[in-house]
C-alpha cells in the first residue's frame, strides 16, 4: 500500500514538475554578448557617420551611397546570409538590433538596410537554389542592393489581388505589369517580383520571381517625393514583355503568396525596430531640450507637465522594444504584426511629444524633432497599414483561442 501510495505521489511530482516546464517562458529581454557587442559597434559606427548627416541626408534627399557602402564592407548587408556567400550569419534578433541602432542616428539609412535584408537578402538565403544564391545573393552582401516588388497600383493590402503576369513561355516565363513602392528600385541590382500565372487562383496563383533590374522590359520610374525618410528611394517598377529564365523562379509556382507573407512577417520585425529606433531619438532630442531649456525659472524637466510627457515617452520606447525583441525571437505573424502595430502607434505618439516639448522650435526644420516627426508617421504604412496589423493580431488571437 505504501510502496503504491510513493510510486503515485513520484508520477505526481513528475508531471507537476513537466507542466511547469511547459508553462515556463523561454524568452528574455537579456542580449547575449555578441548581441550587446553588434549593438555597441552599430551604435558607435551611428555617432560616427549617420547623427552628423542624418539632417542634411533628409533636406537634400539624397541616398546614403557611402553609408551603405560603408555598412557593406562590415558585412551588414548580409546580416543573416551564410557566411559561405558573404554574410555574418546572425539571427533576426542582431539584425533587428543593428536596424534599431541605425534608424536611431538617420531613420532612412536604418529603414534602407531593414528591407534589403529581411525583404530581399534573407529570403534569397532562405530560399533560393545554390545557383540562385551565385546570382542574387553573394555580391549583395557586398553591396548591391536588393529590392522587393508586391505592392501595385490596385493592390496594396489585398496582396491577393495583384494584376502582374506571368506566362510561360518553354524555359522563360514573360512579365507584365506594375509595381508599386518599390524601395531602393532607382539604386538597386535586382528585385523580387510578384505576379500571378492566373488571376482567377487569387493566392494560389502568384509566383515569385528574382529579376535583374537591367533586363529588357524593366523601367524604373521616377522618385517618390514622400515626407519622412526623404534620403531612402521608393518608385514604380513596369515590366513590359520581360523574359525571365524558369530558374529564376523561387519555390514552386503557386507559392509565391507564401513566400511573400513569410518576408513580411520579418519586414514587420524590421520596421518595428526601425520605428523603435525613431522613437528612442525622438526621446533622446527631448530630454536633451528640456534639461537645457529655462522656463519659469526653471528648466522644463523640473515641469510636472514635461515630466509626464518624458515619462510617457519613455514608456511607450520600452514596449515597443520589449515586442521587437519578442518578434525577432519568436518569429510568427501574430507577434510581428503585434510589434509593428504597437511600435509604429507608439513612434507617432512619442515624436508628437517630442515637438510639443519643444514648442515652436519642434515645428523648426533648423531642428530635429520636426523630422523624427515625419519619420516615425511612415512607420504605420509601409510593411503593411496598421489596420491590418490590429486585424492580424486579432484573427490569431482568437484562433489560438478556439473563437473562431
Amino acid at each position: 500500500m505504501a510502496t503504491n501510495v510513493l510510486r503515485t505521489s513520484t508520477k505526481t511530482i513528475s508531471l507537476i514538475q513537466n507542466a511547469k516546464k511547459l508553462l515556463t517562458r523561454t524568452f528574455t529581454t537579456k542580449l547575449t554578448e555578441k548581441q550587446l557587442e553588434i549593438q555597441q559597434s552599430v551604435r558607435d559606427f551611428t555617432n560616427e557617420h549617420l547623427k552628423p548627416k542624418a539632417a542634411k541626408l533628409d533636406q537634400e534627399g539624397k541616398y546614403p551611397f557611402k553609408e551603405i557602402k560603408k555598412l557593406a564592407d562590415l558585412g551588414f548587408m548580409g546580416a543573416c546570409v551564410d557566411t559561405e556567400y558573404g554574410g555574418l550569419g546572425y539571427d533576426y534578433l542582431s539584425l533587428a538590433l543593428a536596424v534599431e541602432e541605425l534608424s536611431r542616428g538617420c531613420a532612412s539609412t536604418g529603414m534602407l538596410l531593414s528591407i534589403h535584408n529581411f525583404l530581399y537578402a534573407n529570403l534569397v538565403n532562405e530560399k533560393g537554389t545554390p545557383e540562385q544564391k551565385e546570382l542574387f545573393l553573394r555580391n549583395f552582401t557586398k553591396g548591391c542592393i536588393g529590392c522587393f516588388a508586391l505592392s501595385e497600383p490596385e493592390a496594396g493590402s489585398d496582396a491577393a489581388n495583384i494584376k502582374t503576369t506571368a506566362t510561360r513561355d518553354g524555359d522563360y516565363w514573360i512579365l507584365n505589369g506594375k509595381k508599386s513602392w518599390v524601395t531602393s528600385a532607382i539604386e538597386g541590382s535586382a528585385v523580387a517580383v510578384f505576379a500571378t500565372f492566373d488571376p482567377e487562383l487569387k493566392h494560389k496563383g502568384i509566383v515569385c520571381f528574382l529579376v535583374p533590374l537591367d533586363f529588357e522590359g524593366v523601367f524604373r520610374g521616377k522618385k517618390e517625393q514622400i515626407m519622412g525618410v526623404r534620403a531612402a528611394t521608393s518608385c514604380n517598377v513596369t515590366l513590359e514583355e520581360v523574359r525571365v529564365p524558369n530558374s529564376y523562379v523561387v519555390g514552386q509556382p503557386g507559392e509565391g503568396f507564401k513566400i511573400a507573407m513569410e518576408q513580411l512577417d520579418q519586414a514587420r520585425i524590421g520596421i518595428a525596430a526601425h520605428a523603435v529606433g525613431i522613437s528612442q531619438a525622438a526621446l533622446d532630442t527631448a530630454i536633451n531640450y528640456a534639461k537645457h531649456r529655462i522656463a519659469f525659472g526653471k528648466s522644463l524637466t523640473r515641469l510636472p507637465s514635461v515630466q509626464d510627457r518624458l515619462t510617457e515617452m519613455s514608456v511607450m520606447v520600452e514596449t515597443s522594444r520589449l515586442l521587437t525583441y519578442r518578434a525577432a525571437t519568436e518569429v510568427k505573424t501574430k507577434n510581428s504584426a503585434m510589434a509593428k502595430y504597437v511600435a509604429g502607434r507608439n513612434a507617432a505618439a512619442v515624436a508628437d511629444h517630442c515637438v510639443q516639448i519643444m514648442g515652436g522650435k519642434g515645428l523648426s526644420t533648423s531642428y530635429d524633432a520636426e523630422r523624427h516627426y515625419r519619420d516615425a508617421r511612415g512607420t504605420q504604412i509601409y510593411g503593411g497599414v496598421s489596420d491590418v496589423q490590429k486585424r492580424l493580431v486579432g484573427h490569431f488571437l482568437l484562433k489560438e483561442n478556439g473563437a473562431l
